[in-house]
């Protein structure tokens, strides 16, 4: 109940249509969840030290990858937004993992609250990546790969100049700017619309 009460007074629809001049573009890191050819396009902006995207990871998602993902009406292409060093590293770490790259993101989003507050987190996130298939000397070239850092970094920046992305979660519908941690009813009624 807490959980459902504070998402919706966490969730914030702005419904402003992005600007024609601002189309999308793909990025070589962009990850896709679903079918290429999917009519509707979500486009999600996260920060892997953010309580509200791990509970849309947690309480929205799973719904709405069974009933919109999985059925081949939507597709999900998840950005990082890291809003701190820690989420970088845990950014850099999924996109090394390979095919593994949703699940690493998933479970950097389920034990969110303990690898943050470790007493030592990139140790933690380091021990996440082992027991995911990842050995230590992979984990460490990758935290050192400044292009990746910079890829990640690069595309953040784009998203706040092109887009106006200013909090974590955010998303694009088809166009459409969503902002905040919404119910799956309030997001399908979104994806609804969009499908028309």
């Amino acid at each position: 109940m807490r959980k459902s009460m504070q998402g919706a007074m966490m969730a914030v629809v702005l419904a402003v249509a992005v600007p024609a001049k601002a189309a999308d573009k793909s990025w070589p890191i962009d990850e896709v969840m679903g079918k290429q050819d999917a009519p509707i396009t979500i486009v999600e902006y996260s920060s892997l030290t953010c309580p509200h995207c791990a509970q849309f990871h947690e309480m929205t998602l799973p719904r709405l990858k069974a009933e919109w993902i999985d059925t081949g009406k939507a597709k999900l292409i998840l950005r990082d937004f890291p809003l701190d060093p820690l989420a970088q590293a845990a950014a850099m770490i999924s996109h090394c993992s390979g095919d593994r790259y949703f699940t690493f993101i998933e479970s950097f989003f389920h034990y969110q609250p303990q690898w943050t507050r470790s007493p030592s987190p990139i140790d933690a996130l380091a021990t996440m990546a082992r027991m995911g298939g990842m050995n230590e000397s992979q984990v460490e070239s990758c935290l050192n790969d400044r292009s990746l850092l910079d890829a990640i970094n690069a595309r953040k920046v784009d998203s706040v100049q092109t887009y106006g992305i200013n909090l974590t979660p955010s998303f694009l519908i088809n166009g459409k700017l969503v902002a905040g941690d919404l119910p799956y009813d309030q997001f399908a009624k979104i994806l609804a619309e969009q499908g028309k």
